[in-house]
């Protein structure tokens, strides 16, 4: 079972989406389940209180070492277990590296503020990781996209583990364009070789399509995919 453990100052918001759905299914089948973590009950005073003012001055507030490594250090059994500060300053979250997330539980830091004193994420092996170049008011939202796009990989939690081998990102190349019933609306038709029933040649299509879109849209990509191929 794949276990994610959410250290966060607003334990409310969980779980959230992450409690509904195909994913609600498979925390009751037990394939895999999240734990959250209320850094203010590791404070040290009766306020709660998780911050203080940075030295050097600065308009903001940043999140106190002490009291965020208190609530790691007494949830954390593993010590190999990976810790995942979000943060625009980490590596930038992909397909990639959640299939590489999926072989270990993970423990996510929920950031606020302006961050965190840089000696925990020194001395507590603390990798930093960006779900992208925007900044969030909280590490809530993005602890959500990181735990559902990893989640969604564990097997048995998709109705058709099949449909994982061609959605976007896999072999470097976007997806290629869906369609459904009814075959013509607002006077578009469906493309005809998705009609046909002629397999090979709806496969051809699907790859054609994808390696076009990947070709005009996301070129770093398209890049790396005909190196890879």
């Amino acid at each position: 079972m794949w276990t994610a453990k959410v250290f966060t100052l607003y334990p409310e918001l969980f779980p959230g989406p992450l409690g509904s759905g195909l994913y609600k299914k498979a925390l009751e089948k037990k394939l895999w389940s999240l734990e959250v973590i209320n850094i203010r009950d590791y404070a040290l005073d009766k306020h709660k209180t998780v911050d203080d003012t940075p030295f050097g001055g600065g308009s903001g507030m940043v999140m106190r070492a002490d009291i965020v490594a208190k609530s790691l250090d007494k949830n954390i059994l593993d010590k190999n277990e990976p810790i995942i500060y979000l943060s625009p300053k980490g590596k930038k979250f992909d397909q990639a590296y959640a299939k590489e997330i999926l072989s270990k539980n993970i423990n996510i830091i929920c950031g606020h503020f302006e961050g965190i004193d840089q000696r925990l994420l020194e001395t507590r092996n603390i990798k930093e990781v960006s779900i992208g170049d925007f900044v969030l008011s909280g590490g809530e939202i993005a602890a959500y996209v990181l735990i559902d796009a990893i989640v969604r990989l564990i097997p048995g939690v998709l109705g058709n583990s099949n449909s994982l081998e061609e959605e976007t990102f896999e072999k470097s190349l976007l997806e290629y364009p869906q369609y459904t019933k009814p075959s013509k609306w607002e006077e578009k038709q469906v493309p005809e070789v998705l009609l046909s029933g002629d397999h090979a040649k709806i496969k051809d299509w699907r790859l054609s399509q994808s390696e076009y879109i990947t070709r005009r849209r996301r070129p770093d990509l398209w890049k790396k995919y005909k190196k890879d191929k």
